[in-house]
């Protein structure tokens, strides 16, 4: 029973840390500019993500574009693009593989195979968290490479956005659901040999036929009419006996 609980609460940690991963890599949050000057009034903000560029004015209206060719993207945005989606796709095997191998779902129930199967969630659960935290931590580092470089305008330096945030709380998130999942599976893995072995029906007892010799063959009362000795009254007719008929 507590190995099960273990088992949903490390699937349902790597699904919300899933659905933070998707929605990190959906926004566009990723810079946002940076404030230098003294005058901290601005009429505009821009932010870059990994698919599209916003500016918002003043009057609160937001006016995004996406990006129209992939190839003239820097190199290391297009390895930004390709992990997280790395990350989401192997959060979805992670997720099918755990439903599969828990022990609430009726997925091959009563078979040494669901372990295995939670046990691979859990490992796919922690290579999504580890791609989606290299990929954050990788951002980080250009950001704050660009913002201290000193041959570089402050109009094109950049600030640490919330979806780099909310990415780094996503892998913490999946990384916690992946090692719970895999505790709890190698644990059913280490108890699965004791179980089957008392579950094992115990031996049957010996043969009785090599201690009693057998019985002998049934033969039916018809077979031993005609070995007994007729009597007096028995009546004869044209060679055939009525006993033989009685």
């Amino acid at each position: 029973m507590a190995s099960m609980a273990l088992q949903l609460l490390g699937f349902f940690l790597g699904l919300l840390g899933f659905a933070g991963t998707v929605v990190a890599t959906v926004l566009p949050h990723w810079r946002s500019t940076a404030y230098m000057g003294s005058n901290v009034i601005t009429a505009t903000a821009y932010m870059k993500g990994l698919w599209m560029e916003c500016v918002w004015h003043s009057t609160g209206v937001y006016q995004c574009e996406l990006y129209r060719s992939l190839l003239a993207l820097p190199s290391d945005l297009q390895a930004a693009r390709a992990l997280m989606v790395l990350s989401c796709v192997t959060s979805i095997l992670a997720c099918v593989a755990s439903v599969m191998g828990m022990k609430c779902t009726r997925f091959a129930r009563q078979s040494s195979v669901k372990s295995p199967l939670a046990l691979s969630g859990g490992v796919c659960f922690l290579c999504a968290g580890l791609l989606c935290l290299v990929t954050v931590s990788w951002t980080t580092n250009d950001v704050i490479m660009e913002f201290y470089n000193p041959f570089l305008p402050s109009g094109m330096k950049y600030e640490i956005g919330l979806a780099v945030y909310l990415g780094y709380a996503s892998a913490s998130i999946s990384l916690i659901g992946g090692m719970v999942l895999c505790w709890s599976s190698t644990g059913d893995r280490s108890q699965s040999p004791l179980l089957l072995q008392r579950s094992q029906p115990p031996s049957s007892p010996p043969a009785l036929n090599n201690i009693y010799p057998p019985a002998p063959m049934y033969r039916p009362a018809e077979a031993l009419k005609d070995n007994r000795t007729p009597s007096l009254c028995s009546l004869a007719s044209s060679g055939y006996r009525l006993n033989n008929y009685v």
